[in-house]
């Protein structure tokens, strides 16, 4: 098919029916080069996904509460960038596990099951006896329903377990990690890949300053800015993405995705994230590297 007249929908949530800012900048980009494309909310039951030449999955963070309806809704979505197996596979943070198997340095982590029906007692003995830590759900979006918490705290400690004992209650699975102290001064770094090529990388100033709030926004707002990243990051985020594909038995690069890394003590990157259903690509704080144009020719070149 030509590109003319081709139809692709950018898939987002109600809480962005425009889409984010900097997913809106793809509109005029793709219809320079001769391509319809529209925002469209993932869980309208209106849109006609069988109209679209692709679909491309863009700010859709409200899906965390609803990951089997969410699923469902990618098996329904005929041409679907990145594919409806991978997303499945990413929606779930047990993906860090593969990665760590597979050599890849991940922030060490305990992992509690609802299904085990763990007492507070025994929630409580799995909590770090030593540095600030972290608990979050396996399935999120952001830093939603995460805490950081102080385990020399009587009444922090308590609010940990309180926290991952909500958590499973509500029959999600948790994670527990030790807070990377580098976060507080350098912050994340987040690798952006297009069609497989580093493109960019961005700063993410730290989200966690204390215990888990109560908060009905489907993500929270993140304070980025540009950065270079360092050999050492470029190799770990690499093979991150070659340890995702092997396992997804991936034979084409994937439209997009990110890598989210921190610094250990020793300097070492540790993959806190790989990003490969909804990622912000942060295509504004590129510093010229003409992202915003690769990912419209990825898109474009998907369409032939």
């Amino acid at each position: 098919m030509t590109t003319t007249n081709a139809r692709v929908g950018l898939a987002t949530c109600s809480a962005l029916p425009d889409l984010d800012d900097d997913d809106r900048l793809l509109l005029d980009a793709l219809a320079e080069r001769g391509v319809r494309a529209e925002p469209v909310v993932w869980d309208d039951p209106d849109i006609d996904w069988a109209a679209f030449d692709l679909v491309v999955v863009r700010s859709t963070w409200d899906y965390s509460p609803r990951r089997d309806e969410f699923l469902a809704w990618t098996q329904r979505v005929p041409r679907l960038a990145n594919p409806a197996d991978v997303i499945a596979w990413n929606t779930d943070k047990g993906y860090l596990r593969v990665l760590e198997d597979a050599g890849v340095p991940v922030i060490p982590t305990i992992w509690l099951d609802p299904e085990r029906h763990l007492s507070k007692r025994a929630v409580h003995t799995r909590m770090p006896a030593f540095g600030d830590f972290v608990v979050k759900p396996v399935v999120s979006a952001g830093a939603k329903d995460a805490g950081r918490y102080q385990p020399v705290s009587a009444q922090s400690r308590a609010l940990a377990i309180k926290h991952a004992v909500e958590l499973l209650d509500t029959g999600r699975a948790v994670m527990i990690q030790p807070y990377v102290m580098s976060v507080d001064t350098a912050g994340e770094t987040g690798l952006v890949f297009v069609d497989g090529t580093l493109r960019h990388a961005v700063r993410k100033e730290a989200l966690l300053t204390g215990p888990s709030q109560r908060n009905d926004q489907p993500y929270l707002r993140e304070q980025m800015g540009p950065a270079q990243a360092t050999q050492e990051q470029v190799e770990v985020a690499t093979r991150a993405l070659e340890v995702a594909a092997e396992a997804l038995g991936l034979t084409a690069p994937l439209l997009y995705a990110r890598v989210d890394l921190v610094t250990r003590d020793d300097g070492t990157p540790l993959v806190i994230e790989l990003e490969l259903t909804e990622p912000s690509l942060w295509m504004t704080h590129d510093g010229g590297a003409g992202t915003l144009e690769a990912f419209t020719d990825a898109i474009v070149a998907r369409l032939g």
